[in-house]
Parts: C-alpha cells; structure tokens; sequence
C-alpha cells in the first residue's frame, strides 16, 4: 500500500499530513469465502463501527483531527463483489457519525476517482472504507449529493453521544432505518 499512500498525497492533503505522524492506521479485514451477504455487510459494519469509536476517542484525547483508520477488504472469493458489500453499510455510517464529526469513505478495488478538483486518482489496490475525523471548513462540499448531512457535518459536534440512541446497534435495524434516508442527488 505505500505506494498507493505515496501517489494520493497529491489528491488528499489529509494523508499526507497523518501518515508521517502515524495517525493513519491500516486494519484488514478477510471476507471468508462464499460468506453470505447479509453477514459479511453486517460484520463490515460492526468492524467500521469500532473503528470510528476509536477516532472519536483519539480525536478527543488528542484534539487533532489527524486520524484515520482504514479497514481493507480482502476477499479472495471472485464472486464478492466489495463495491456492492461496502455499500449500505457506508451509507448507513456516514448517517450515523457524520453529526459527530466521523466521516467515511469509500475506495473499491481497481477504481479510478477523481478528486474534488475533478483529476484522476489512482486505483486503490485494495478495497477500504477509511473513517477519519472530518474537517469542518472542507468535508462538506464533497457530501454535496446529500446536502442534509452536509449541513449536518458542517455544525458536527462530538459531545460523546451515543449515535445509536434512537435505533439498535443490530445491522437489520440500522439497514432498514437507512434504507429509509433521502437517496442522494446524482451529479
């Protein structure tokens, strides 16, 4: 992955200020093979739900918001699909912590992005979802297909509270309360 780091210092800015800090870390997680959907969606959550705890706490004990947790999917199975996996529990997530401040993204294996300027990054040779904590003045212009979490990201505040406060921690649950959010505004 170092070289896939090295090549996006160029397209995020804040890579490249955490990464010699050692403030982004790199969790892997397996998809077993032929796992079924609904479990491998729910443990990607689970797993993204942990780490995004953890920002929150290195945020607060640190009062810097250069940190990042990046959970890689590693999926031997050609059947997987990761872009189809990370996908509700992503969009769920970012629902969920983007008031606290916590944003998640999403880089599918193999992809071309483009950058908030419009110019190619490099495919990511590994799936991953990357949770940091946001940057208020710049996050959200790029939620701009969501202009109600936007909102809600630019006057984030963390005071600790349980994001999980009015629905169960329980993947079913939180699935069907994100099934029921605004989809986002196409481009």
């Amino acid at each position: 992955m170092s070289g896939y780091i090295t090549a996006m210092f160029a397209h995020c800015p804040y890579l490249e200020a955490s990464t010699p800090r050692g403030t982004t870390v790199w969790t892997v997680y397996e998809i077993a093979p032929k796992a079924p959907k609904d479990a491998t969606e729910a443990e990607l959550f689970h797993a993204a739900v942990r780490a995004a705890e953890r920002v929150r706490l290195l945020v607060r004990r640190s009062r810097s918001v250069l940190v990042c947790e990046n959970i890689v999917i590693l999926a031997d199975d050609v059947d997987t699909d990761c872009a189809e996996l990370m996908a509700w529990p992503h969009w769920a997530l970012k629902h969920l912590y983007g008031p606290v401040g916590v944003m998640f993204g999403k880089f599918v294996q193999g992809v071309e992005e483009r950058d908030r300027f419009g110019q190619g990054v490099p495919p990511a040779p590994y799936s991953f979802l990357p949770v940091r904590a946001s940057v208020r003045p710049r996050d959200p212009g790029l939620l701009k297909g969501t202009p109600a979490l936007s909102a809600a990201l630019a006057v984030a505040d963390d005071n600790g509270r349980d994001v999980f406060e009015h629905i169960p921690c329980e993947w079913k649950a939180v699935r069907a309360w994100a099934s029921s959010l605004p989809a986002p505004a196409r481009r």
